[in-house]
């Protein structure tokens, strides 16, 4: 039995966009990360990276929901990043009892070398599939359900 019959046809559409949607991601998801691994580096590895080096230096806790990751791994990707001296801790002035994490000199070495690589390669990926107008009309649509659908998050 169809889902049409079923559930109705925008039901139908609806399943049918979110498993589009989720192949999509999966498949990005496994090539980006396939990328980030030939630096060395893992994705949240990388995440921290790429945050500090375009955001500048930041609380864990900030770096958690940028990198949508949680306090405990974040702690320990923070930590293996520190003993490769790719970031330091530094006491937060605001907050004794808080760090601040930020990129050492061969951290910023490494965000300069390996940035400007990866965002090739993803523009690269995506525009091996979409026209420059097909980009930003699916970016918009993207930001649009995003959105919409973080307001029920908030009930």
């Amino acid at each position: 039995m169809s889902t049409t019959r079923k559930y109705g046809k925008k039901a139908e559409q609806a399943l049918d966009l979110w498993v589009k949607l989720a192949r999509a991601s999966n498949t990005m998801s496994t090539l980006t990360v396939r990328d980030i691994a030939t630096y060395g580096l893992t994705e949240a590895q990388f995440g921290v990276i790429e945050a500090l080096g375009h955001l500048g230096p930041m609380k864990i806790g900030e770096l958690c929901s940028k990198n949508l990751s949680s306090g405990g791994n974040m702690t320990v990707v923070v930590d293996n990043l520190s003993k490769e001296g790719l970031v330091e801790r530094k006491q937060a002035e605001d907050d004794r009892r808080a760090y601040v994490i930020e990129l050492t000199e061969k951290g910023t070495k490494l965000f300069q070398d390996i940035f400007p690589r990866h965002a090739k390669f993803v523009t690269d990926l995506v525009h091996s599939a979409l026209s420059d107008e097909e980009m930003m009309k699916l970016a918009a649509l993207l930001k649009k359900l995003g959105l919409t659908l973080k307001q029920r998050l908030q009930v």
